[in-house]
């Protein structure tokens, strides 16, 4: 095969993923991962049922796939970082807002539930989660903060605990009432406050004092 050809056939390749796990995320999200079946994923993807077993192997191996996609994606753009920024106050800013924003949509509200649902009887799911999401992007953060500790702009003693502790402090009121159907998706406004009075807080706590 040239190298023409082989390109073309690894673009086909990547297109027709991108099709099987964007029809499968439309089922998780309408169906419940326990409601909903290969048949119909490969039905809502427009391939057969033997195409889509080609690609993956269950219905496990579909979801984790989408899953770890949106991890990645929450890394790249959301924790992403500059360690010569020195504007801690922007950068935390952004990043908050950032993250609540992309905590909140529908669809990741629903892949978060899925995984706490079937955690307990598919652990290594829940761990790769845990590992690619919340853990990810916590010791992200934690090493822009030591960075930034380094360049004296900043003084705290436990970086891993402050960074977990600030994105806590972001999620506050928001993303438990959304994931347990208590609450609509907040609003721009309350996002803006809770991660305004987050960052406000951790100014408060690790900032040197002024000689």
């Amino acid at each position: 095969m040239s190298l023409s050809a082989e390109a073309a056939h690894e673009e086909a390749e990547s297109a027709k993923r991108r099709q099987i796990l964007d029809g499968a995320r439309a089922v998780f999200l309408n169906r419940g991962f326990d409601a909903a079946s290969m048949g119909e994923i490969a039905r809502e993807a427009g391939v057969s049922k033997g195409t889509l077993y080609v690609y993956f192997e269950s219905k496990e191996d579909l979801f984790q796939a989408i899953v770890e996609e949106e991890r990645a994606v929450q890394a790249e753009q959301v924790f992403a970082f500059d360690s010569e920024d020195h504007d801690v106050e922007a950068v935390l800013t952004r990043l908050g807002l950032e993250f609540v924003r992309f905590l909140s949509e529908p669809h990741r509200v629903s892949s978060l539930r899925t995984v706490i649902a079937i955690a307990e009887r598919m652990p290594e799911l829940g761990k790769r989660f845990y590992a690619m999401g919340p853990a990810c992007g916590s010791a992200r953060l934690a090493a822009y903060l030591k960075d930034q500790v380094s360049a004296g702009i900043l003084d705290v003693p436990d970086c891993e605990l402050a960074a977990a502790q600030f994105l806590d402090s972001c999620k506050s009121t928001t993303l438990l009432p959304l994931l347990m159907n208590a609450a609509d998706r907040p609003s721009e406004e309350r996002v803006d406050h809770v991660v305004a009075t987050a960052v406000r807080t951790f100014l408060a706590a690790y900032r040197p004092a002024t000689k």
